[in-house]
């Protein structure tokens, strides 16, 4: 017989004797607390973040909450092109006289950001800022050829140099720009998942725009990530179960207008004409953490689906599917065929 049949039995044989009894019972025995599902929402790196993970407490998983979305707020402070105060900023600013020296975040992200360029022969280029910063897609502002041509040769990741030993930073040109937009995303995502991990969380999902990680399962089953047909925001070019990895994607619909040509001028752009990219819709990268899937999908975004999948194919671990312009879905081999909803 088990030890809650006897309680129960006791508080029974009570209960009918003295009624009291089992108010008394109650007051002594534990209360217990049940495990759920807890979700939190917040905008940070101008984008929305949302959290959702199983703990067993309130009050606990509102503190664990608060210092995961404080990661994305300290990382914006540090890598925001769009603040003044951001120590991004502070670089752009000094770095072409002098090597600055830079905080363990920045020099990872910038770090990942130079293997990721070297990987796809500079289709990532974390430089392209130096064009870059002159487009303001709320406004619907894109700069002129002239304009392009004459910043286009300081895209160079090859012009910033960083030294591992002094973590330091030196650029080798003048007005050359670092945008760290396709990729310090992906870094505030894994700090978050690491920040769960150490607070004892084992099922979650975190997202920031188009980067997401999951750790663990959804409880015994797989979480059901959805990727965006990149033409309809509410509809689903293709849903996939997944768990305890990273995804990131990358779409011409994320930031952009229509110019008066007609044409859609959105916020990736080529290092290569300092344009948006044409010939892809989005791109979505699976991969063990979103530092590495953020950049990766950038890059491939730029590389096309041909090019773009003869890299990822090298990268054990790493999968991919591109949707070209011709709203054709391309996966790599490590992926089962989708079933495209297109």
């Amino acid at each position: 017989m088990s030890v809650a049949t006897l309680l129960l039995i006791q508080i029974r044989r009570l209960s009918g004797a003295f009624p009291s009894a089992l108010i008394l019972l109650g007051l002594l025995l534990p209360v217990t607390s049940y495990a759920q599902w807890f979700r939190y929402t917040d905008t940070a790196m101008t984008t929305p973040v949302e959290l959702e993970f199983w703990f067993t407490d309130r009050s606990a998983a509102d503190a664990i909450a608060e210092d995961v979305l404080a990661v994305f707020h300290q990382v914006d402070r540090s890598m925001s092109r769009y603040r003044e105060d951001s120590e991004l900023s502070a670089l752009n600013r000094q770095a072409a006289e002098h090597p600055v020296p830079v905080s363990a975040g920045l020099f990872r992200v910038l770090k990942r950001a130079e293997d990721v360029a070297v990987l796809s022969g500079g289709a990532f280029d974390i430089s392209f800022g130096s064009v870059g910063y002159l487009y303001d897609f709320r406004e619907h502002q894109q700069p002129s050829e002239e304009d392009i041509q004459a910043r286009l040769s300081h895209i160079s990741y090859q012009d910033i140099v960083l030294d591992e030993a002094e973590h330091t930073v030196w650029y080798r040109q003048k007005e050359l720009l670092v945008d760290l937009g396709g990729i310090a995303k992906g870094y505030a995502v894994d700090l978050g998942i690491e920040q769960l991990m150490r607070a004892g969380v084992r099922h979650a999902r975190l997202s920031a725009g188009g980067d997401l990680r999951l750790l663990g399962d959804k409880r015994g089953r797989p979480w059901l990530v959805g990727i965006r047909d990149p033409r309809s925001e509410k509809r689903n070019a293709v849903v996939l179960p997944l768990e305890n990895l990273a995804i990131s994607t990358s779409g011409d619909y994320e930031r952009f207008f229509i110019n008066g040509q007609g044409e859609r001028v959105h916020h990736i752009l080529s290092p290569g004409t300092g344009k948006s990219v044409r010939g892809v819709q989005s791109v979505t990268i699976i991969g063990e953490d979103a530092l590495t899937t953020d950049g990766l999908s950038t890059a491939v975004f730029v590389l096309g689906p041909e090019k773009g999948l003869e890299m990822i194919e090298n990268l054990p671990g790493v999968d991919a599917i591109i949707i070209d312009d011709q709203r054709v879905m391309h996966f790599s081999e490590g992926l089962a065929p989708p079933e495209s909803e297109l």
